[in-house]
């Protein structure tokens, strides 16, 4: 495994005094943030009030004297300036993702008092497009939405996930360009003060979702002083030697959580979907059907690849389990495997996107942790997991693209501690297939008398506003509106 250097450490162990006193590069030489020019947000469907900006950032955050990288920022006002309490970030999940229309769409689905008390802000992190971004521009073959979730082979071999690192290592070396060396979840959590500065918020309340809760509390780490009022949804583990391995290992975990609420629901009579008669069956049948397609796999013209194997049936369960709404694509595909009458392949997002979705999420989880360099450490996971848990088929303890990384961490990973003021609420769904329970626990301990936690009776990944549940909807708009969290943690049916 690679070690990280005596003077990453060092960084790292300093990170929250030195890099918590630079100077945001948008401020200007008095001390007062520069103004930001905001236009008219390009983009479908987007609420006429949203407008948007750039910040710019250092891509060094230890040079800040350095090159800079803009940051694409979006905002929809306070629609009460009279009871405006400050800036609501939205922190969007991933590695990967951006949150640039979340003022329009979650916006919309937030209560009137909340949208009365904030500015709803968005941002896209560093290398996601249209801030300054990245790509490796990997080969076609290499190029999914699924490469960064490395199935194994149908005999649990690593050897193609071990070339496919290999490969995506030169190509991010030799295309990625000096900002993939500085993508990371510290420096991200640097951009959201950077953000802060340059709004003139002398403090920022946040809310993050899945990997956004991995920011939050680095932000909340880095940066204590600066918390307003910090909402957490859907939380990862925040293991402070594995870091993102944990996250992988956690689906083992969330897909066993879930498939009992997809067998029940396509077992349950009446539906049109009826996969088998009882919940057991559904799984013996999704088995049996895996192992199949593994052997004999079914050309699916337009797909990528294109057939449905074993591995591409188990990817559209994993997807589907983020949300119970999505259960009819799995139960769908089993019925027209058995029937060898497949539907359309699913359209395919633009190349462009793919390729800086996959440099951004390799650059977060490569350059925050690093990986084992040997196949033999992946392959023994690999056969015990496949052994304990036969629905993700070693998967979760599968080698990423991250063994042949041609960088070293450049910092240790995030810790998280029990440091700061009292002012995080944690929200999580009791079955969510990527963020499962049991990783937000360890959140909740790390963070200690910091946090209080609302666990809600749901299935799927995102809990605020997302499950329908009044009563983890209600304790998280209150405190985000009066700043009053439930005494103890809470339990909601």
């Amino acid at each position: 495994m690679k070690q990280i250097t005596k003077s990453a450490a060092l960084i790292a162990a300093a990170s929250g005094v030195v890099f918590g006193l630079v100077t945001p590069l948008t401020a200007s030489a008095t001390g007062a943030p520069a103004p930001l020019k905001w236009t008219k947000c390009e983009g479908d469907g987007l609420d006429p009030r949203q407008e948007c900006t750039t910040v710019s950032v250092p891509m060094d955050y230890a040079d800040p004297g350095g090159p800079k990288i803009d940051i694409a920022v979006s905002r929809i006002r306070s629609e009460n300036p009279s009871a405006r309490r400050g800036a609501l970030l939205m922190i969007p999940g991933g590695p990967g993702g951006d949150s640039l229309a979340h003022p329009s769409g979650k916006g919309k689905l937030m209560p009137r008092e909340v949208r009365d008390a904030y500015d709803l802000i968005g941002f896209a992190p560093r290398g996601n497009a249209p801030s300054t971004s990245v790509s490796c521009d990997v080969g076609s073959g290499d190029l999914s939405s699924t490469s960064l979730l490395p199935w194994p082979a149908p005999d649990g071999s690593v050897t193609e996930n071990m070339a496919m690192g290999r490969r995506l290592g030169d190509a991010c070396a030799r295309n990625g360009g000096e900002l993939m060396k500085h993508i990371s979840t510290l420096n991200n959590a640097r951009d959201i003060d950077s953000i802060r500065a340059a709004l003139g918020e002398r403090k920022l309340s946040a809310w993050g979702v899945s990997y956004g809760t991995y920011v939050g509390a680095a932000y909340a780490e880095l940066f204590p002083r600066r918390t307003d009022r910090i909402v957490l949804d859907s939380s990862d583990n925040p293991d402070p030697v594995q870091a993102e391995r944990a996250w992988l290992r956690a689906f083992e975990v969330g897909v066993e959580d879930n498939f009992p609420e997809f067998a029940k629901w396509a077992s349950r009579p009446g539906n049109p979907d009826r996969v088998a008669d009882t919940p057991a069956q559904v799984r013996s049948r999704f088995l049996a059907l895996a192992a199949r397609l593994d052997r004999e796999p079914l050309p699916w013209p337009g797909a990528n690849p294109a057939e449905l194997n074993g591995n591409v049936l188990r990817q559209t369960m994993l997807s589907s389990m983020y949300d119970p709404d999505d259960y009819p694509v799995l139960a769908k595909l089993m019925l027209a495997a058995e029937s060898g009458t497949l539907p359309a392949a699913p359209p395919r997002p633009p190349e462009s996107a793919l390729q800086n979705y996959l440099a951004v999420g390799a650059g977060t989880i490569c350059n925050d942790v690093a990986w084992p360099e040997s196949a033999a450490v992946y392959e023994k996971g690999v056969a015990e997991s496949r052994a304990k848990y036969p629905l993700t088929a070693g998967m979760p303890r599968n080698a990423l693209p991250c063994t042949a990384w041609p960088w070293e961490p450049r910092e240790a990973p995030l810790r998280v501690t029990d440091r700061g003021p009292s002012n995080v609420l944690m929200i999580q769904n009791e079955r969510d297939v990527a963020t499962p329970l049991s990783g937000a626990i360890r959140l909740r301990e790390a963070l200690g008398r910091r946090a209080v936690m609302v666990t809600v009776n749901s299935t799927g990944h995102d809990a605020y506003l997302e499950n329908g549940n009044a009563c983890g909807d209600a304790a998280v708009s209150r405190y985000l509106v009066t700043g009053k969290r439930p005494g103890k943690d809470l339990y909601c049916e």
